[in-house]
């Protein structure tokens, strides 16, 4: 619509100028003196800007009384008080002593390996079984459990194919580390490592939490056998609240993540008839 009264308004203009050519030059000449009186107005509106604007800073030069309160007001943070661990004040076990009767006598129990206690006896309800060194300084907990496939019908495990998983956690006082380490108990046969290797080598980038390998050692005759692991570890250093929760979603983490690469690893025929067997 606007393109079409545009042409129109030009065809009257031209009209206009033929008729009274006259009127269009003195509407010029008026039109430049108007304009000379704007600029007027705009020097003298620059010239007063510039002795207001020479006034307020002026007024805004800041005394040397100010800046040198300002510096001398500094925040210094506090110091956090430690105690015989090496846990500061906000810590939750902060300033607490925990001891362990054994056969041996009282042995001390450290946060770490406190925090795996609390999480296998005050949670899961399980008897201690949890081994200290005689410095607290490293622990260890065995247990086993039941793998089982899934039943959905997309997996190559069903929920009948169940085998038994071996577990161990360790405890590093010194280094704040707890680590999880889930074998099966089964030794692999010499001529599956090289597939067993290739299948670690395609799972393990897709596994978002721990790895698995191929841990090597001799067995009580001297003999060197094979064994599939999956490992996973937290640090539990600088953790101020959480260190039993820590150590409770490193194994539940830990074994989802296990079981989903078996269960991968099962697309090979003779894998899954190893550990089926």
């Amino acid at each position: 619509m606007a393109t079409k009264k545009s042409p129109a308004k030009k065809k009257v203009a031209t009209k206009a100028v033929k008729k009274a050519p006259t009127k269009k030059a003195i509407k010029k000449v008026a039109a430049k003196k108007v304009s000379t009186k704007k600029t007027i107005k705009k020097v003298a509106a620059k010239k007063v800007v510039k002795k207001v604007a020479t006034k307020k800073l002026a007024a805004k030069k800041p005394t040397p009384k100010k800046s040198t309160k300002k510096s001398t007001k500094v925040s210094v943070a506090k110091k956090l008080k430690v105690d015989q661990y090496g846990l500061e004040e906000d810590d939750e076990f902060y300033g607490l002593y925990f001891a362990k009767s054994t056969k041996k006598g009282l042995v001390e129990v450290k946060p770490c390996t406190f925090s795996l206690m609390y999480w296998w006896k005050g949670l899961l309800g399980y008897p201690d079984m949890i081994e200290i060194s005689k410095d607290s300084n490293t622990a260890m907990l065995q247990f086993e459990s039941t793998f089982g496939g899934g039943d959905s019908g997309e997996t190559e495990l069903t929920e009948k194919d169940v085998f038994d998983i071996d577990h161990i956690i360790e405890v590093d006082e010194e280094e704040h580390l707890v680590s999880l380490y889930s074998y099966v108990p089964i030794p692999v046969p010499e001529k599956l490592i090289g597939a067993l290797g290739l299948s670690i080598l395609n799972i393990n980038p897709e596994t978002r939490y721990g790895s698995l390998e191929i841990c090597s050692t001799d067995n009580e005759d001297g003999q060197n056998e094979h064994f599939l692991r999956y490992r996973a570890a937290t640090y539990l250093r600088g953790v101020k609240s959480g260190k039993v929760e820590a150590i409770e979603s490193m194994i539940t983490n830990g074994s989802e993540f296990f079981g989903l690469a078996l269960d991968a690893m099962c697309v090979n025929v003779s894998i899954k008839k190893w550990l089926l067997s």
